[in-house]
């Protein structure tokens, strides 16, 4: 019979580490998304994220990964998710979505989130924060959670139960395990599934990633075999936090202060992992 990918588990003094890298990129992200402005162009914002992990002694695990040419995804508009940084110039009203991770003595982080360049449309600032608040629903079911599946569930009815213009939730592209491999099992899908996916136990550590569509799930990939854009041109969103899970709770390793400003509301307070 076919194995299950094996998952690899971390102590809390390996979380600590990851938590390290997740600092930075939380950093390095803040500073890219503050440098997003109208005539910018998305390669500027890829030398903001590179500096600001230089200056931490940081590398970047986007960088070369199956041959991608960046250290961040600058996702823009109708762009879902691997945007490839270049000489596109951000323009008014442009939604954008960036992700970049970053590693620290061979430890990894990722993270994703949405801005909004300049005049912001109404549908865009609703997509985006729909996105962000399925993520943090998502990662509040992981510290109760049995299975990795209940994350997908709770993001799935999360989003249904939004009032307004239905948004979508992609499938082919799904949150991950992460450790000393940014991508790694298990895989955690985004919506309800009667794959219940494997248990949750001490040392899990996941990256939880919803992406969000305005109009249908079609999507196809340009002819630069990486950026994913919807095929009918509905804008997109994606927010990602690495988040892990120990015997004391869970803690949001690319958070600065490990998730508590969005759990605590959803009724979950982080804990940081004890040596």
């Amino acid at each position: 019979m076919f194995r299950q990918p094996k998952i690899e588990y971390k102590t809390p003094a390996q979380m600590l580490v990851m938590r390290d890298a997740g600092l930075v990129l939380a950093d390095a992200l803040d500073r890219t998304v503050a440098a997003a402005e109208v005539g910018v162009t998305t390669a500027y914002l890829n030398e903001v994220f590179e500096s600001v992990l230089q200056e931490a002694g940081a590398t970047s695990n986007f960088l070369g990964y199956h041959g991608f040419p960046a250290s961040i995804c600058t996702s823009v508009n109708e762009e879902v998710v691997h945007g490839i940084p270049g000489d596109y110039v951000l323009a008014d009203g442009d939604i954008l979505s960036v992700d970049g991770g970053a590693v620290v003595s061979g430890w990894h982080s990722d993270s994703a989130r949405t801005t909004i360049v300049g005049a912001a449309r109404p549908e865009d600032v609703r997509l985006s924060r729909v996105t962000e608040d399925a993520m943090w629903h998502g990662i509040a079911a992981l510290a109760s959670a049995r299975h990795v599946g209940d994350v997908g569930a709770a993001i799935d009815d999360y989003v249904a139960s939004v009032p307004g213009a239905e948004l979508g939730i992609l499938e082919d592209y799904v949150g991950h395990g992460i450790g000393t491999q940014m991508h790694q099992a298990p895989d955690v899908l985004n919506y309800r599934s009667s794959n219940r996916g494997p248990r949750v136990r001490e040392g899990l550590c996941l990256a939880i990633e919803p992406m969000l569509v305005q109009g249908g799930l079609g999507t196809r990939v340009l002819e630069d075999d990486w950026t994913v854009v919807t095929t009918d041109g509905g804008r997109a969103s994606q927010w990602e936090h690495s988040v892990a899970v120990h015997d004391g709770g869970i803690w949001v390793l690319s958070a600065p202060d490990g998730g508590a400003s969005q759990l605590e509301p959803l009724g979950v307070r982080p804990v940081l992992p004890a040596e």
